[in-house]
C-alpha cells in the first residue's frame, strides 16, 4: 500500500469504480509489460487494459510516431473529416489487413469505444433488413450503452439500464449444455418454426472466445455452422472482435480459425495501437447503405490514435511473425495451467487460445484470493465469469518469455496457497 493519502479517490470518485478496489496502488509510470506506482513497486501486468494494450505499455515505435505528428501539430480532433493521419490508417487497414484475407468490407468510424462500433453493428444490422430482432449468446459482454447491453448476459451489468432491455433474444453458446445437447437444434428449430414465438431476427452478434463471460472458447466448427446457418436463412452475422481481434488470439481476426467471413465486425480496445480511444464497424460494401450523418458521434475522428493504430498495423501486421509467436506464448501459458489441473483436479481447469487464457476454479471465490495474492506479489490479473470463478490472462503479445515465465510462477504459487 501507498503511504501517500489516497482519501481523494475515494471521498470524491463514484462508487461504480471497480479494478481499483482490486488493485490499491496509484500506478505513475509504465513501460513493456510493467507498471509501477508510487512507491516505485513495479508489477508485472498480466492485463493490459483489459485487452487495449495489446503491443505494451509505452511501446517505443508507436510512442515516435505520435510524439512526431503532435509536435508537428497535426489535426488532433477531426470529426470525420479528411486528414493524413486518416487516409495512412485507412490506407494501412487495406494493405495490411483487408486485402491479404481477401475482405471487402467498407469501415466506418463510430466514436472512441467498443460500445460505440457494437451500437452502429446493431443499427446497420436492422436498418438493412428491416427487422428489429437480435439473436446474441448466453454469457455475451457486448458493452454497457443500452443497445449493446441489450445484447450482454450478465445479469448485473444487465440491471443497471433501469428499463427492459428488448429486441433481444439470447440462444445457448459453444457447450454451454457441456455437449450434452445438439449444437443450434434449438436454434435452428425455433427459427423454422411458425408457432415458435421467435420473429425472425435481423442478424446474430457473437464473440468467438467470451473474455468478459468467463474465456469460453467457441470450437471453430462451432462458428461455421452459425455462419452456414445465418447465411441460409438471411441473417446478418456479426463478430465482435473488440477484445479478441487485433491478434489476441493468434490471426489479426479472431474468427480466421473457423474459415468464416461475418457480415459486420467490431473492433475497438488495441486497434488504437497505444492505447488511445478509437473504434471500427467493418461491414461488406454491400450493406453500406447508411445516409450522411446517419451515426456519428463527436470522437470518432482521433487523428493521434489514427497515427498510433496505422503504426502498429505497419510494424507488426505486415508480416505474420506476431500472429505466429502469439499462440506459442499461448501454449506456454496453457501448459502451466494444465499442470494445475492436474494437481488439483477437483477444483481447477483451464480454457482459452492464443493470449487469452483462463484459469477457472470449481470454488468461485479462490479465483479473487488467488488475484489477491498475486497483486501482493507484483502482478496484474483479474477474474471474470458470470461467478468471477476465472483467473483471465491478457498480458501483452509483446511479452517476453522471460516475463510470462515470471507471471505464470506467481500464479501457480498463489494457486497452490489457495488450494492446498
Amino acid at each position: 500500500m501507498n503511504a501517500v493519502d489516497n482519501s481523494i479517490f475515494e471521498n470524491l470518485e463514484s462508487e461504480v469504480r471497480s479494478y481499483s478496489r482490486g488493485w490499491p496502488a496509484v500506478f505513475t509510470t509504465a513501460s513493456g509489460s510493467w507498471i509501477k506506482d508510487e512507491s516505485g513497486r513495479e508489477y508485472l501486468d498480466f492485463f493490459a487494459g483489459a485487452g487495449a494494450l495489446n503491443y505494451g505499455h509505452n511501446n517505443p515505435i508507436l510512442k515516435k510516431a505520435l510524439l512526431d505528428y503532435i509536435a508537428s501539430d497535426g489535426i488532433t480532433h477531426g470529426l470525420d473529416m479528411y486528414t493524413p493521419a486518416k487516409r495512412n490508417l485507412l490506407e494501412s487497414i487495406d494493405r495490411n489487413i483487408l486485402k491479404p484475407r481477401d475482405l471487402d468490407y467498407k469501415v466506418q468510424f463510430p466514436g472512441p469505444t467498443g460500445t460505440n462500433a457494437v451500437e452502429a453493428a446493431l443499427k446497420l444490422a436492422r436498418k438493412v433488413t428491416g427487422r428489429s430482432s437480435i439473436i446474441n449468446f448466453t454469457n455475451a459482454f457486448h458493452g454497457m450503452t443500452l443497445g449493446a447491453l441489450s445484447v450482454t448476459g450478465n445479469s448485473m451489468k444487465r440491471a443497471g439500464a433501469g428499463i427492459p432491455l428488448v429486441h433481444a433474444t439470447p440462444m445457448p453458446f459453444d457447450n454451454y449444455f457441456d455437449g450434452v445437447t445438439e449444437d443450434f437444434h434449438w436454434f435452428s428449430r425455433v427459427l423454422d418454426d411458425s408457432g415458435s414465438g421467435l420473429n425472425r431476427p435481423a442478424a446474430v452478434i457473437v464473440e468467438t472466445v467470451q473474455g468478459e463471460g468467463g474465456v469460453n472458447v467457441a470450437r471453430p466448427e462451432w462458428l461455421r455452422a452459425l455462419a452456414d446457418l445465418c447465411a441460409e436463412r438471411d441473417i446478418l452475422l456479426i463478430v465482435d472482435d473488440v477484445q479478441m481481434g487485433c491478434g489476441r488470439t493468434g490471426p489479426f481476426f479472431s474468427f480466421e480459425i473457423a474459415g468464416i467471413k461475418p457480415d459486420i465486425v467490431t473492433l475497438s480496445k488495441s486497434i488504437g495501437g497505444y492505447g488511445l480511444p478509437m473504434a471500427l464497424t467493418l461491414f461488406k460494401r454491400e450493406l453500406d447503405v447508411w445516409g450522411p450523418g446517419e451515426h456519428n458521434g463527436t470522437f470518432r475522428g482521433n487523428n493521434p490514435s489514427f497515427v498510433t493504430a496505422a503504426t502498429a498495423l505497419d510494424h507488426y501486421w505486415s508480416d505474420d511473425k506476431l500472429a505466429k509467436e502469439t499462440p506459442i506464448k499461448g501454449e506456454r501459458i496453457s501448459k502451466a495451467f494444465t499442470a494445475l489441473a492436474e494437481k488439483f483436479p477437483d477444483n481447477v481447469s483451464t480454457r482459452g487460445r492464443g493470449l487469452v487464457q483462463g484459469l477457472v476454479f470449481e470454488n468461485a471465490d479462490d479465483a479473487g484470493k488467488v488475484c489477491k495474492i498475486a497483486f501482493d506479489e507484483g502482478l496484474l490479473a483479474e477474474t471474470s465469469g458470470p461467478s468471477d470463478e476465472v483467473v483471465k490472462l491478457l498480458p501483452p503479445l509483446t511479452i517476453t518469455e522471460d516475463e510470462l515465465d515470471k507471471g505464470l510462477s506467481i500464479l501457480s504459487e498463489a494457486t497452490i496457497k489457495v488450494c492446498s
